[in-house]
């Protein structure tokens, strides 16, 4: 199983490299790192390259673009499975191995780590996952399996999936809403989700989303308007998506 990850960065000099060299790629059947430098004003690059990944510009803010640049760069090669992980060193990238076993067994499609599941396992740091994003989280996943009936616990942002399937899901969201509208769009098209425990402690530096009132207002109400979009439409077509060769 050839595997890519993709590692959306933003100012995060002090921690990205750490992230690259956490991972354990020859395991896992990483093939590439690509770590997408999202108008970073440090050496968020540099530090990435030095430990080994592959750097993508992108100069439009959004974590949502970040990703989709990611995927237009491995596209003309895509990999069997991507998965992506913050920069922040909030999660344990050693946790790869766990999110991409259940894709290994051809158990699941898509898998999130699940930050909730890992606090219940004792693997979360105290003060690491903030009341805002716990409760966010917690509503998002209620008006999902209110909807659609699908059991999530967490809108975790590292995550594995099959890439003819996510590709198949013609990803669009650019910036806060990206991690629910995967869940959400895969639901819809009846792909095998599932979660799995993931470790997180406090990230290195500020977040730039709920470590602020407006980043927490802006990222919630995207969640929200996300859900509610797609709640008024039906299964999602096959071969509804398009190929992120084309995403500029």
């Amino acid at each position: 199983m050839r595997v890519a990850v993709v590692i959306p960065a933003r100012d995060e000099e002090a921690s990205v490299g750490a992230v690259v060299r956490g991972l354990p790629r020859e395991a896992c059947g990483v093939a590439e790192v690509v770590v997408v430098d999202n108008c970073s004003s440090d050496g968020t690059a540099e530090a990435a390259r030095a430990a080994g990944a592959t750097v993508v510009s992108e100069p439009r803010a959004g974590y949502g673009r970040a990703c989709l640049a990611g995927l237009a760069h491995l596209a003309p090669d895509p990999p069997d499975v991507v998965a992506f992980v913050d920069a922040d060193l909030s999660d344990d990238p050693a946790d790869l191995a766990s999110i991409l076993a259940p894709i290994a067994r051809d158990e699941a499609d898509l898998v999130i780590g699940s930050r909730v599941l890992g606090q219940r396992a004792g693997r979360v740091e105290r003060g690491a996952l903030l009341p805002q994003a716990r409760w966010g989280n917690a509503l998002a996943c209620a008006l999902v399996r209110l909807r659609w009936g699908a059991r999530f616990t967490d809108l975790g942002p590292f995550r594995a999936v099959r890439w003819r399937e996510l590709e198949a899901l013609g990803m669009r969201d650019e910036t806060f809403g990206w991690t629910v509208e995967m869940q959400v769009r895969a639901v819809r098209a009846g792909l095998r989700c599932t979660e799995v425990p993931v470790a997180y402690r406090r990230r290195v530096g500020r977040s730039k989303i709920t470590g602020t009132v407006s980043g927490t207002v802006r990222a919630g109400a995207k969640i929200l308007w996300t859900v509610g979009a797609h709640a008024v439409r039906g299964p999602l077509r096959p071969g509804g998506g398009a190929s992120y060769a084309a995403v500029a």
